[in-house]
């Protein structure tokens, strides 16, 4: 309240105004970071629990400095935002030294066969243990029931999800009608000849769809059915929890309209052509199979293992121990960046990506300095918790795991670098793996014409490159990694460079 004398203010009340202004002034400004503080932590909540992150909680959790008492309200606010956590250094030095000292390990021990026989045995009941001789790919004949002679695909969980199957489904339905002639049916099935297993955001698109494009390569229409790692499972995003399995039935579908090519190997054609049919292929590209198997924390939350007692190669190997492994790599710096502008739908910005990768070192190392590598790597609540998936660059911990059950010639690991800058020289690696014949002139040129497939959107290209403080970070996390990938592939050009 002001004092009025003669109509004008004392000095002595104009220093009482001034001290009542200021107080008021620091008030708000309190108020305000104290509710936008609360606004924040609430989002925070809000956010982990619609995504379903509390469905397997993580005790590993960042140690945030407390903010003194007497902090004004404008340094509160900047903390609540996360500015403190971002400047928050972290030692790598000593991360590097722990990462040294948990890259050696003894190698998984592989689960005996018939455990694994055991955890799904309408599996391998449905798929022989032998297949057709003459045949390039694993392919064997089925008998059909008489309640599916009408429409063998019909309920398949794949094609209802996916109106392109669902008209290839009706077209093989009805070539399967006009093959009936009033005795037993059957027809031809086929597992892929080989799986393209990762990594996400390195080019495993593009490689798929130029595959397509050799004529000995008969894929099925669906680039990535995540079969063997999420929806034989039940589930199909995780964060949306348990849908409903889908059958190795509906899987084997996907292959059919290759099968369909094959069997005309035996249908009435020329010896040369039925040889040419012989060694049609088909193959697979999710890129989750190399890596995802959080299923198993999710169905066997109660078991005290710190890492899966088996992994997705356990099963492919048992029904499949010739298949060919093709695995796309690069830079894992340049790999969680375009995987962050990728899946992350809003608010991105190089900033925002420094902020996240930050916190996810630090969950990474408070995990490491109390589990071993493999168990921080597959673990579930780490990898809900981190706001990038920092994990899925530490390509060599996966790599090993496969090389546990399937021999080394058996896997062909490439790199996008390499892809990029010698498109021709790169598919002709994989057609010599695959053992299949060279491309015609034409089929060439229309292999190179092809536009790139999955690029950056123009909205994330507009952002720029990650900072150099965050590139710098993930060059020193990674390195000790790349290292020893280096060293298993005897190749140094999966050091990588920091450039």
């Amino acid at each position: 309240m002001l004092w009025y004398k003669h109509g004008r203010t004392t000095q002595s009340d104009q220093h009482l105004f001034n001290l009542w202004s200021f107080s008021k002034v620091q008030a708000v400004v309190f108020l305000l970071g104290l509710t936008l503080t609360f606004l924040i932590m609430a989002s925070y909540v809000l956010t982990w629990d619609k995504k379903g992150l509390l469905l397997t909680p993580s005790p590993y959790h960042l140690k945030v400095a407390d903010v003194p008492s007497n902090t004004t309200a404008a340094v509160a606010v900047s903390s609540a935002v996360g500015l403190s956590l971002k400047r928050n250094s972290i030692d790598m030095e000593r991360l590097t030294r722990l990462i040294r000292s948990k890259l050696e390990y003894p190698a998984r021990r592989v689960p005996n066969e018939k455990d694994v026989i055991g955890t799904d045995s309408h599996l391998f009941s449905t798929i022989p243990r032998h297949f057709l001789p003459g045949v390039k790919s694993p392919c064997w004949y089925e008998d059909v029931p008489a309640e599916k002679s009408r429409d063998p695909y019909d309920g398949n969980l794949f094609a209802v999800r996916s109106k392109n199957f669902k008209m290839v489904c009706d077209r093989l339905a009805s070539a399967f009608r006009r093959s009936d002639n009033g005795g037993g049916l059957s027809r031809l099935r086929c597992l892929p000849y080989f799986y393209i297993i990762g990594q996400p955001k390195c080019g495993t698109t593009d490689l798929f769809h130029r595959l397509l494009l050799h004529p000995d390569v008969k894929f099925n229409i669906m680039k990535e059915p995540h079969w063997w790692t999420r929806k034989r499972f039940g589930y199909i995003r995780f964060k949306d929890g348990f849908q409903e399995s889908f059958p190795v039935e509906d899987y084997l579908d996907l292959f059919d309209l290759a099968a369909y090519n094959i069997q005309g190997s035996s249908a009435g054609n020329s010896p040369r052509d039925r040889h040419r049919l012989a060694q049609l292929i088909t193959g697979e590209a999710s890129a989750s199979t190399m890596w995802d198997n959080k299923a198993w924390s999710y169905l066997h939350g109660d078991r005290e293992e710190a890492e899966p007692p088996f992994l997705a190669q356990d099963f492919i190997h048992t029904v499949q121990p010739d298949a060919k492994i093709i695995i796309m790599l690069r830079n894992p710096t340049e790999r969680l960046y375009s995987d962050y502008l990728y899946f992350k739908t809003a608010n991105k910005s190089a900033e925002d990506f420094h902020q996240k990768v930050v916190e996810s070192v630090q969950l990474f190392q408070s995990c490491l300095s109390e589990s071993s590598l493999r168990s921080c790597v597959y673990s579930t609540g780490l990898s809900n918790s981190m706001p990038v998936r920092l994990n899925l660059g530490i390509y060599i911990v996966f790599l090993l795991d496969w090389l546990t059950v399937f021999h080394r010639e058996q896997i062909l690991v490439l790199r996008l670098e390499d892809y990029a800058a010698n498109l021709l020289g790169t598919l002709e690696k994989v057609f010599n793996f695959l053992n299949v014949g060279p491309l015609s002139q034409q089929a060439e040129t229309a292999l190179t014409k092809r536009p790139l497939s999955n690029t950056r959107r123009a909205a994330d290209r507009s952002l720029g490159p990650m900072l150099p403080s965050t590139r710098n970070l993930l060059w020193e996390f990674h390195q000790a990694f790349n290292t020893k990938l280096a060293t298993v592939l005897d190749n140094q050009a999966f050091l990588w460079s920091n450039t």
